[in-house]
């Protein structure tokens, strides 16, 4: 009796077993989100996306997960997505610039599956040719606006020598910090500075990582006197909090509130990734697929697709602006009003020669027109 016993448990839980994996390849997954080379915990670009994956189909009972590629590189992105189809996916959402050449393949190779690319647009590895077919949502967001917000607000607030660490030279990091300079120097000229009473330390790290070179560099730019540095790249960002907190000086984060992260964040200039993937999301569940099938949409000001947080999270009573000394809400929201009537607009682009992409202290006075901004790169 005893084993037979045994012997029924062991089938009841091997049993078990296999509905367990059956629900994690096909019932778990409508919604796929791959990531990039971070995690969802990343607090930047994947974890935003994917709380709003994670929102939506919640609110609506539909499957999902996620996937982390093995391999960060175009077949390593491609092999996940290989892996999400055949899991059943509908619907894969891919956070990041990184994506833009796999997604160019998937198009074709998954005609039946709906892929959202976030912050890129299809094209070839060499850049030759951009398509963006019928079965795929390019999404933008105008980093301009969002640095330009994070700028003006420094400067508001009393800040006279600025810091900007990007990753790499890419469109979304260069518009990020053209903005942050035009911001600069709209405050700038609200108050009345004289001419180079703004400084700004200017630097591409030349990676997204968190590493002890992107740590020294912030180190040093403290040092020599900058008050807060723009963390625009990734990981970049934990190096240069780490720096802050040594030293006594403050960051701005990037891409989603970073605020919880350290108390030397007074702010962050936001991308809204959840808000934008569930906009998508309930056009595809809405018959309403095209609104953004075939074409790369930009979420800016004026759909609150970019801004500085508002709310601490989990506090409604709290002030977002509490760790400023003097810019305040109601200053917030009238500059805000600006980019979103389009009576602001900052440019995203400057043409560079450098092949790299980032521009000499030359080109960024001159297109940016800099005059109470003194900016120096290294």
């Amino acid at each position: 009796m005893k084993k037979k016993l045994l012997g029924l448990l062991a089938i009841m839980v091997v049993g078990m077993v296999l509905v367990g994996c059956g629900q994690n390849a096909s019932d778990t997954n409508e919604i796929t989100l791959i990531t990039d080379k971070g995690n969802i915990d990343d607090k930047s670009f994947n974890q935003g996306a994917w709380e709003g994956v994670v929102k939506y189909a919640k609110d609506n009972n539909i499957s999902h997960k996620y996937i982390k590629p093995e391999e960060a590189s175009d077949a390593g992105y491609l092999a996940a997505i290989d892996l999400a189809v055949t899991g059943g996916a509908k619907i894969i959402v891919t956070p990041g610039f990184l994506f833009e050449v796999p997604i160019y393949e998937a198009q074709t190779k998954y005609p039946d599956v709906k892929f959202i690319l976030l912050d890129g647009a299809p094209h070839t590895a060499d850049y030759a040719k951009f398509e963006t077919k019928s079965n795929v949502a390019s999404v933008m967001y105008a980093e301009e606006q969002s640095g330009y917000l994070a700028g003006y607000a420094a400067v508001t607030d009393g800040m006279t020598q600025l810091g900007f660490m990007g990753g790499m030279a890419v469109p979304a990091v260069q518009a990020f910090g053209y903005g942050y300079l035009q911001g600069a120097e709209a405050a700038a000229k609200s108050l009345n500075l004289a001419d180079g009473s703004i400084k700004v330390t200017y630097h591409y790290t030349g990676n997204f990582d968190e590493s002890d070179t992107n740590k020294a560099t912030a180190r040093t730019m403290y040092q020599q006197g900058t008050q807060v540095i723009f963390a625009c790249g990734g990981s970049v960002g934990k190096s240069v909090m780490s720096a802050a907190s040594e030293s006594d000086a403050l960051v701005i984060g990037v891409d989603v509130d970073q605020r919880y992260d350290s108390d030397t964040v007074i702010t962050s200039a936001t991308k809204g990734l959840s808000a934008s993937v569930i906009s998508v999301l309930e056009a595809i569940y809405n018959d309403k697929w095209a609104t953004y099938s075939a074409k790369t949409t930009f979420f800016n000001a004026s759909n609150d697709g970019v801004g500085l947080p508002t709310m601490v999270i989990g506090d409604d009573k709290a002030d977002a602006f509490d760790r400023f000394s003097t810019f305040n809400k109601a200053a917030y929201d009238k500059v805000f009003a600006t980019l979103a009537d389009g009576s602001v607009k900052p440019l995203r682009k400057i043409t560079v020669a450098g092949s790299s992409g980032v521009a000499t202290v030359a080109e960024l006075t001159s297109a940016l027109g800099l005059m109470k901004v003194t900016v120096s790169t290294r």
